[in-house]
């Protein structure tokens, strides 16, 4: 190339953008600013010319070969250059470029030189990968097709849709291959007028699984002008899913009108055939439908109740209720388990058990007719009643029996004791009397005994309910236990740290524990080990819910435990039963157990047995936790005060004359000066009266105005006025701390003369008006 050629050709070459001159004799690339800027090299060189080995050099090494073939391809025939390809920069950046060229010949036709123009097609790239990104995740296959040529240009999701292996360009006949039916997806949809072409179903089996798949395609029809080619571009995506659902739904749609005539027929014979009462009710508490079952049981026809309100057909005494759970079922409440009476044509009661359900403002009304089973439960109940009855009867026959066998030997005792007495002062034989004087008295007390621990186990018996230290309690009877069981049996005292004070009588929780340590003794005649524990014990909810005897809350357990011979289950079960005893006949009575239950149950507590036969028995108290403000009870005698008077003026209420002369003699014989009332009407005589009265004793149990009653209308007559109950049995007076106001005090009957003395000196002795 001369250099005139060359100059001319680089001045035309300045207004192109990225334009190129290689002259092929001399090796030297030509080039512009922006095919310097876009190979990376200085302008001034890229004008003055470059070795051909910087054209290579700046190309990526993926793409190196191909290009270097394509121009061998140029220099040796082919016309044109068109090619695609990647620049990768001296600062590691890279660029894609689009470069189109063409080779000029001499008259021998070899090259003497190579031409052509470039440009930045980078963002192009992106655009493209984002693309083909979208449509892979899309499952959207691209396609162009221009009318006449036998090839498809498509995207890589379009080839994976068939079957096909990706690639930029597909045979038309490799596509239209893949369809089950004649009609061919491409060829000839570019014929006709320009726009865009209607959406379109195929059928295709993959051309690698051989599966059967259906396609979508959409697509429009371009027409570049007079002379230009005819294009058809569009998409494809798998529409199987849908295809699927589609002919389920249209299985189910087939079907649907059989399935809603046979669940209607299956409806109507439930309707028809059930034995239940089956109704419709509208808001109003009109019927609305009714089965046949009505006439089956209440005698109705369907047709009889129709537009008529239910009211007219319910037990009057069982409206209110009715009302009330229709009210809830309109309400769109289910009810379930409601019991009414319903009438009969034959003019009867039947007795119904409901359900209901609300929809659409309507109740639907399931209705058992439960006349049998109500008849047999009341059967049954009443049947449970005589058995509960007769259970009471044997049981009130045990114990009058064990009472009377037992009192009648005390009786004995003291009828006897009392005759013979009589009979030898009235021939003159003094001598031999406190003998049986000695025998008389002892049987009455053990009479009085046998009372309080009936009270006990009736849980009637008078207790004065106090915080007691349940370990300082025990320490002292360890002396008296000792002496009680012997040498044979060992006594172990276990206490937890920190025992919570109980409520309890202190003077009955210390005969329960004595009584508890007997029996024990008498379970081990060979000898073993009788171990007393406390401890505290929580009852929570969980814990309570298996016990239902005992409320929720704190307790110390106070246990008595022996290795004797221990008890079956069956005499388990009878152990806290009045008169119930295992011991010979004469050596018990069988009411030391049941007397400690019944303290414990009175106390608030709850008391239970282990045994096991061969190992020993376990008996465990359960007696309250004190509260913070209760004094704690300690275990000391208290100073015997005395039983002398000196003109005081006590006035003696007793209903019953011979309690009631005899007091008065012990109060004359004391020094006292007895006023005397049987009843409260007469009493109040005396409480009106000017005379002064240092001290009151009534029974609690008075006709009219009880004892209580009358200590109440006496302190208001004589404020401070010390009252004294005297009671053998009173339900009310069972608790001292309940019943005892300030200045008052009890005793219970029978009580020794002493003891009576004591109490009466003890009271004066802290009496304010005394």
């Amino acid at each position: 190339m001369t250099t005139g050629a060359k100059t001319s050709t680089t001045g035309l070459l300045k207004g192109a953008a990225g334009a190129w001159l290689w002259d092929v004799p001399a090796g030297l690339l030509f080039g512009d600013a922006r095919f310097a800027d876009l190979y990376g090299q200085p302008a001034e060189a890229a004008a003055a010319g470059l070795p051909t080995d910087a054209f290579f050099a700046s190309i990526h090494p993926d793409d190196h070969m191909r290009i270097r073939i394509a121009v061998a391809g140029v220099m040796h025939g082919a016309d044109h250059f068109a090619k695609e390809y990647r620049l990768r920069l001296e600062d590691g950046a890279v660029r894609w470029v689009s470069a189109m060229g063409r080779a000029d010949r001499d008259a021998d036709h070899r090259v003497i030189a190579f031409q052509g123009v470039l440009a930045d097609i980078t963002e192009q790239k992106r655009v493209e990968e984002r693309l083909r990104v979208a449509q892979s995740a899309g499952g959207v296959g691209t396609f162009e097709y221009v009318s006449g040529f036998g090839t498809v240009d498509v995207s890589h999701q379009f080839c994976r849709l068939l079957g096909l292996t990706p690639t930029d360009v597909l045979a038309l006949r490799a596509i239209n291959a893949t369809l089950t039916s004649g009609q061919p997806l491409l060829i000839g949809e570019a014929d006709g007028a320009a726009g865009r072409d209607e959406y379109r179903e195929f059928e295709i089996v993959r051309a690698d699984s051989g599966e059967r798949r259906w396609i979508a395609r959409r697509g429009e029809r371009l027409n570049d002008g007079p002379g230009g080619a005819e294009r058809f571009i569009g998409a494809i995506h798998d529409i199987t899913p849908f295809k699927s659902a589609e002919a389920k739904l249209l299985e189910l749609t087939a079907t649907l009108e059989e399935r809603v005539a046979e669940r209607t027929k299956e409806r109507d014979r439930v309707w028809d055939n059930s034995r239940d009462l089956l109704v419709v009710v509208d808001a109003d508490g009109v019927y609305r439908a009714a089965s046949p079952a009505w006439f089956r049981l209440l005698g109705f026809r369907p047709e009889e109740l129709v537009g008529r309100p239910y009211t007219e057909f319910v037990e009057p005494e069982d409206l209110s209720a009715s009302a009330a759970v229709f009210a809830e079922a309109v309400k769109e409440r289910s009810l379930g388990n409601f019991e009414n009476r319903h009438r009969h044509k034959d003019g009867g009661w039947r007795w119904i058990s409901w359900q209901t359900s609300t929809e659409d403002g309507l109740v639907y009304g399931y209705g058992r007719d439960v006349t049998e089973e109500k008849l047999r439960a009341e059967a049954l109940s009443q049947t449970e009643s005589q058995l509960r009855q007769a259970q009471k009867m044997e049981a009130v026959g045990q114990l009058t029996g064990g009472l009377a066998h037992d009192f009648n030997n005390m009786l004995t005792g003291i009828i006897g004791g009392l005759d013979l007495v009589r009979r030898r002062i009235a021939e003159g034989r003094l001598g031999d009397l406190d003998r049986f004087m000695d025998g008389a008295v002892k049987s009455a007390h053990r009479a009085a005994g046998l009372t309080h621990r009936l009270l006990a186990f009736s849980r009637q018996q008078s207790l004065d309910p106090q915080a007691v230290d349940v370990r300082g309690l025990i320490v002292s009877m360890q002396d008296l236990l000792n002496r009680t069981l012997g040498e044979q049996v060992a006594l172990k005292v276990v206490f937890a740290d920190q025992v919570w004070p109980a409520v309890s009588d202190v003077n009955q929780l210390e005969s329960a524990i004595l009584n508890l340590a007997i029996n024990a003794r008498d379970a081990m005649p060979d000898g073993g080990l009788l171990t007393i524990a406390a401890r505290n014990s929580i009852f929570d909810t969980e814990r309570a819910s298996g016990h239902p005897e005992i409320a929720s809350g704190d307790y110390v357990e106070i246990s008595v435990a022996d290795t004797g011979q221990g008890m079956p289950s069956d005499v388990v079960a009878k152990a806290f039963d009045p008169f119930f005893t295992t011991k010979p006949i004469g050596q018990g009575t069988g009411l030391g157990l049941s007397m400690i239950y019944g303290f414990v149950r009175q106390i608030g507590g709850h008391a239970a047995i282990d045994s096991e036969v061969g190992k020993g028995t376990t008996i465990r108290m359960f007696l309250p936790r004190a509260t913070p403000g209760q004094l704690v009870q300690e275990s000391v005698e208290p100073e015997a005060a005395s039983g002398a008077g000196s003109g005081e003026t006590v006035l003696v209420i007793e209903d019953e004359d011979s309690v009631r002369a005899l007091i008065v003699e012990v109060l004359s014989e004391l020094g006292y000066r007895a006023l005397e009332a049987s009843s409260s009407v007469t009493a109040l005589p005396h409480l009106r009266s000017d005379q002064p009265i240092d001290l009151v004793i009534t029974d609690v149990g008075l006709p009219g105005l009880n004892g209580r009653q009358l200590a109440d209308m006496a302190r208001e007559l004589r404020p401070g006025l010390g009252i004294l109950f005297v009671t053998g049995y009173a339900p009310t007076a069972a608790v001292r701390a309940d019943f005892l106001a300030p200045g008052m005090d009890m005793i219970s009957k029978p009580f020794a003369m002493n003891d009576l003395a004591a109490k009466i000196g003890e009271m004066l002795a802290r009496s304010p008006t005394a």
